[in-house]
């Protein structure tokens, strides 16, 4: 960029007009030759030992690099792989003009969260992977999570947010159950609608797994606490320690008014391998030890029920939860933080940068390995795991290499602590409380292509109707919701009018 450009650049108008003749000033060559902007990190040595975020984040002048390299495609395919359809080359070519808060709105136009979504979003498989640097010039794609979180955090910290545009209210009562991703994304499109829309959480908190199930070092509360806090500005409301279907009925919350219902109560039911000794003293869930470190200062030992951790911790388990888990119990203090994982670390269903962090974090990678037995002391607490070596097969339904055991391979580990990271089931207690609910034979809900259930005004989404999945595919399923649910009022509701 030339000088004069560079002066000119960051005057203070940044109007449409000067966007355009900055696309014109660089040329797509130039733009290809930048090289993709590496995220800053803490130290992991410093960062092991705390709760201080990872990822630092981008300064203007990376970010304006990195947006110059985005090349306005005519069919922008990483749309496509966004599964909230955020405008992405509109947002970076803001960034790149210099309206930091112009991104953020264009990003709020179709996303609820953000900040979040730009540090726990698994952009590497989904808008990333569609980027024509990938697709079609071998390079790495444009940093499109990174600009995003770049963007939210500028308009946060700038003191400046906007609310997006909502319309007239229209006194329509909705309800939302949890207030994960999913749940907090419907309400606020809802919202925008003109919605009278209420929130119901079970925990003492809000945010759902984004509060209990990430940690501090990969998404501070105070942003999920942010995120929340413009939703509240947009009229939503929101009421804690209510669980719907215990606390009041679906039929309950009918007779107060409310005309139709999304579901976002999650997969918070943790699954276990069933094997010897599984019961032990010292062997918990990772849904449990996070629940108790994020939201019940569990990892404090002057609080009355601190989490059982240990020296020798092993999570048995390859996926984002398992990381969080395990790099959580590093910071405790575990000398030996170990993950057991039964294929290869190629195949781990974790994100390419937390296994990259918890490497760098001095985490141990037992891999082709699982676990057949655990055995305890005369008190019942577990002391050892044995482990059964395994080989990779054919592919299986998910497309990875199926785990094969290997005879004779056994061999076992001493453990003080053992945190099983090996999947989730939905919760319950609404499919309980709904006999005529149609479900799945793993329990998950059925809909249709609204997100509506089998009950007429029922719609749900997120992990409740996947099973576990990213916060990304959860935002995706309440946003198609709350046009599902608005097609459906006006359809029935004010149809009938």
């Amino acid at each position: 960029m030339t000088k004069e450009l560079d002066k000119e650049y960051y005057k203070a108008e940044r109007k449409a007009e000067w966007r355009n003749k900055l696309r014109k000033e660089i040329k797509s060559k130039e733009r290809t030759n930048v090289v993709r902007v590496h995220m800053p990190e803490a130290d992991p040595n410093v960062r092991n030992k705390s709760n201080i975020e990872v990822n630092k984040g981008l300064t203007l002048e990376m970010a304006v690099s990195e947006s110059s390299r985005c090349l306005d495609c005519v069919v922008p395919t990483c749309v496509s792989g966004c599964p909230v359809g955020t405008n992405i080359p509109k947002f970076v070519k803001y960034i790149e003009s210099g309206d930091i808060l112009g991104a953020a709105k264009v990003l709020k136009e179709n996303n609820s969260l953000p900040a979040i979504c730009g540090r726990v979003c698994p952009q590497e498989i989904q808008c990333e992977a569609q980027c024509v640097y990938v697709k079609k010039l071998s390079k790495e794609g444009s940093a499109i999570g990174y600009l995003e979180r770049f963007a939210a955090d500028y308009e946060r910290e700038s003191g400046n947010s906007s609310i997006p545009e909502l319309a007239s209210p229209n006194g329509i009562k909705m309800a939302v159950i949890g207030s994960g991703p999913a749940g907090l994304t419907v309400a606020g499109e809802l919202a925008k609608f003109g919605y009278d829309v209420t929130v119901f959480e079970a925990l003492h908190d809000l945010g759902g797994v984004l509060k209990y199930g990430i940690p501090e070092f990969r998404l501070p509360k105070d942003i999920v606490d942010f995120e929340i806090n413009t939703i509240k500005q947009m009229g939503v409301k929101f009421i804690t320690n209510f669980i719907v279907g215990k606390t009041a009925s679906i039929n309950d919350l009918k007779n107060e008014g409310f005309k139709a219902f999304f579901v976002a109560s999650g997969a918070g039911l943790p699954n276990f391998m069933n094997i010897p000794g599984e019961n032990f003293n010292g062997i918990q869930s990772a849904n449990e030890f996070l629940t108790r470190v994020n939201l019940m200062n569990g990892a404090d030992a002057n609080f009355d029920t601190p989490v059982h951790t240990g020296k020798n911790v092993v999570i048995v388990g390859g996926g984002n939860t398992a990381m969080d888990s395990v790099r959580t119990a590093k910071r405790m203090g575990a000398e030996r933080a170990m993950i057991v994982y039964r294929r290869s670390q190629e195949e781990m269903p974790a994100r390419a940068e937390e296994v990259k962090h918890a490497i760098e974090e001095g985490i141990e990678f037992i891999n082709l390995a699982s676990p057949i037995e655990y055995f305890a002391n005369v008190n019942g607490m577990v002391t050892k795991m044995r482990v059964q070596k395994m080989q990779l097969g054919e592919p299986d339904a998910s497309g990875r290499r199926r785990p094969q055991p290997i005879e004779g391979s056994e061999y076992d580990i001493d453990v003080d602590s053992v945190i099983i990271a090996v999947g989730v089931s939905p919760n319950p207690i609404i499919q309980q409380s709904m006999p005529d609910l149609e479900v799945t034979k793993w329990n998950t809900i059925k809909v249709d292509e609204n997100m509506m259930t089998s009950i007429p005004g029922l719609f749900a989404g997120g992990d409740i109707v996947r099973g576990g999945a990213t916060v990304i595919l959860a935002m995706g399923d309440g946003r198609k919701a709350a046009q599902g649910m608005h097609k459906y009022i006006n359809e029935t509701i004010l149809a009938e009018v």
